[in-house]
């Protein structure tokens, strides 16, 4: 039996060293900067990665880069929307010719209806909630199979991820501090 605790104390031990020299590395700005980027990129997309915890952990190991991880991780963020938008307007090309060769005029049912209407009734307003889990990667879609215009989607992308980022990097600094 103490040969089995010492055992998992052991392992314990190796994965918190490991830990701490993971959070390390990452608080680099050489390595953990990049990373960030692509972490908010990939979960912009329809990927399940959240970037939230990976923003956090840089800041609370490399307080001193708060606003650059903070830009980085939204620009990184706001470009996994852009992909998705285009996405979203290749498929509408694609199904356009689809459409034209089977000479039918329904479209596709069922699918993003209510991101749909969300986005035809605030335009790329609509975008600044891009954020939201579950419903922000389908808005970016839609914006792009409705060929809004480009460059205020992205605008308004980039502030709802920025403010977002900003908002909880804040309330983490807040929960950190000394009393």
């Amino acid at each position: 039996m103490s040969r089995l605790k010492f055992s998992y104390l052991s392992v314990e031990f190796a994965l918190n060293e490991l830990l701490r020299e993971l959070l390390g590395w990452l608080s680099l700005p050489e390595v953990g900067l990049p990373t960030l980027f692509i972490v908010g990129l990939l979960a912009a997309t329809i990927l399940p990665v959240g970037s939230e915890p990976v923003l956090l952990a840089y800041i609370a190991n490399a307080p001193s880069f708060f606003w650059p991880a903070i830009f980085v991780a939204s620009a990184g963020n706001t470009l996994g929307g852009v992909v998705s938008y285009w996405m979203g307007a290749g498929a509408h090309g694609a199904y356009g010719r689809w459409r034209t060769n089977q000479n039918t005029e329904s479209g596709p049912k069922g699918v993003g209806h209510h991101a749909e209407r969300w986005i035809r009734r605030f335009g790329p307003a609509g975008l600044f909630f891009a954020w939201l889990p579950v419903i922000g990667d389908p808005l970016c879609l839609v914006a792009g199979w409705l060929r809004l215009s480009f460059w205020p989607c992205v605008a308004w992308m980039a502030l709802g991820k920025l403010l977002r980022y900003a908002a909880i990097s804040w309330a983490l600094t807040l929960a950190l501090a000394p009393n």
